[in-house]
């Protein structure tokens, strides 16, 4: 299952590339090459659906990208990471021990 949500932002992904770079921020791009008059969608209508399609894409790859974290692989008996470990095994300072101090030599 998570191999394929990837798969599917992959996609997403892909598609929402495409159109950004289809859309241009000054009203041309996709909607400046249906200008004819025979047009069924208009200019505006085409650029409402670019909009609309963006945004879709967009709030789709978010829930994808935070819905995929629930299908993540892992192993149920997982060991701890060696970084932890030492950490929870580290001794406590005001438990150890203190060493005899070297003693000075007094036929100086």
């Amino acid at each position: 299952m998570y191999t394929f949500i990837i798969v599917i932002i992959f996609i997403v992904c892909a598609l929402l590339v495409l159109l950004v770079l289809v859309q241009n921020s000054k009203g041309g791009g996709l909607a400046s090459s249906f200008s004819s008059s025979n047009q069924v969608m208009g200019v505006r209508r085409t650029t409402d659906f670019l909009e609309k399609a963006t945004w879709i894409l967009a709030i789709l790859l978010v829930v994808l990208s935070i819905g995929s974290t629930a299908f993540l692989p892992g192993k149920s008996d997982a060991k701890k990471s060696v970084i932890e470990e030492q950490i929870n095994h580290v001794q406590d300072p005001s438990q150890v021990p203190n060493f005899p101090q070297a003693v000075r030599d007094s036929t100086k």
